[in-house]
């Protein structure tokens, strides 16, 4: 009875050691610089001054690649919508990104833009979430921060997080 224990024992600690391990997640960081959009919809809001809607598309390189699953982000695009008033945006997108091999994943993300007096932002803030991959990235779960800054026609977007994939 007693080795019966032991041995139950062993393999529940193992069981759970795996799950553990299975479950931790990776700690991500790169930067992404993301060109003017293009294309670009901006419809006022009829009776509403300095209020307007975007839909836009950004085409992005990344400039110190993040590494996933040994894997190296190459390029990606972002679709996003807008919300527009005064100094302040709120929008919401979607983020694309393809690896060195080919593999891709995708995100959802939003977040806030503080707009100059002429109306470029002058910081962007906002949160993603992985909503999936392909090929070795398939299954991936995480999400994280970034941090823009406008740099003439494009903007350099710091981003971390974490990710797990399944094993």
């Amino acid at each position: 009875m007693r080795r019966t224990l032991f041995s139950f024992g062993l393999v529940v600690f193992v069981y759970l050691a795996t799950a553990i391990v299975a479950g931790a997640q990776e700690k991500i960081s790169g930067t992404a610089q993301c060109a003017k959009p293009d294309p670009q919809h901006i419809v006022p809001v009829e009776g509403m001054p300095g209020h307007s809607l975007v839909v836009e598309q950004s085409k992005c390189t990344w400039t110190k690649p993040m590494e996933i699953a040994g894997l190296q982000t190459k390029d990606g695009v972002s679709t996003a919508t807008s919300d527009i008033s005064a100094t302040t945006a709120r929008g919401r997108g979607y983020h694309v990104t393809t690896m060195t091999n080919g593999d891709t994943w995708s995100a959802s993300y939003s977040d806030t833009s503080h707009l100059s007096k002429d109306g470029p932002p002058e910081s962007t803030k906002g949160t993603w979430a992985f909503l999936g991959g392909s090929g070795k990235l398939k299954g991936i779960k995480g999400k994280g921060t970034f941090e823009c800054k406008p740099a003439g026609d494009v903007s350099s977007c710091d981003i971390e997080g974490e990710y797990t994939l399944p094993k």
